[in-house]
């Protein structure tokens, strides 16, 4: 295999699986730790990836960049889905619980579509429709619809959410940095956030790893507010420590 094809595919697994690391790459490539190096610091070089110790990162995104949820979907798709099956196994038949919009979150609706008895509040217009013909009972709330990312915001939103009580609230969030928060690119998405934990017993973050050390423009909630996170094992040692030192529950998967 020529170099050029070898860096082409790696950024394709770096799209695919959100990371890459070298001694995985050599295994694959059938070739030496010395050349994925190489081809790594390259393809960093070229402003292709974020070199890292022992591997690859994609570009950090701007704090402003808001992708639409069709773009979301084709990240990190292995983790979210595992991600997804863990929040699953958490829900109980009867129990209200709401979701808010994201490419995880819509996994983990898919996931509970047999849970008898439930109750799902949402403000993503996405999961209502796929839960449309299910047993489910589905509560969407009003407001105003956001193109990118096919959820309701705005003050309809956020006032009948405070007239609303549920059992856990699944989070997804852009950016989780363990010293400041949780965040996302849009203002009025975080106002309709706090009002979903506001509403919620339990707030249970699903994010894969590489939303650990991103910030994005609009502050959510500080991480105190958290009671749960689950991820995927690429969460960085120090995250992972910060999180149990602040009493937050922590699900790997």
């Amino acid at each position: 295999m020529l170099s050029e094809e070898r860096r082409r595919e790696i950024l394709e697994l770096l799209r695919s699986d959100g990371r890459v690391l070298v001694r995985d790459l050599a295994k694959k490539f059938r070739t030496s730790l010395i050349t994925i190096r190489k081809d790594l610091e390259s393809l960093h070089h070229g402003g292709l990836l974020e070199r890292t110790h022992g591997g690859a990162l994609p570009l950090r995104t701007g704090a402003l960049q808001d992708q639409t949820l069709r773009e979301k979907e084709r990240l990190h798709k292995h983790q979210k889905m595992r991600i997804a099956e863990a929040a699953v196994r958490m829900i109980r038949p009867g129990q209200v619980i709401i979701l808010d919009s994201g490419t995880t979150t819509t996994a983990i609706a898919r996931g509970c579509r047999n849970v008898r008895g439930l109750t799902i509040i949402t403000n993503a217009t996405n999961i209502a429709a796929d839960l449309g013909g299910s047993n489910i009972e589905v509560i969407l709330t009003g407001g105003t619809l956001r193109k990118n990312s096919f959820s309701l915001v705005g003050p309809l939103a956020e006032e009948s959410l405070r007239h609303l009580s549920a059992d856990m609230l699944f989070l997804a969030v852009d950016g989780f940095d363990v010293g400041y928060g949780l965040t996302t690119p849009n203002q009025l998405e975080a106002r309709v956030n706090r009002a979903m934990a506001e509403a919620a017993r339990r707030t249970i973050v699903v994010c894969d790893s590489s939303k650990f050390g991103r910030r994005s423009l609009s502050l959510i909630m500080p991480v105190s507010a958290v009671h749960e996170t689950i991820t995927d094992r690429g969460i960085s040692r120090n995250d992972l420590k910060s999180l149990r030192e602040g009493e937050i529950e922590v699900t790997l998967v």
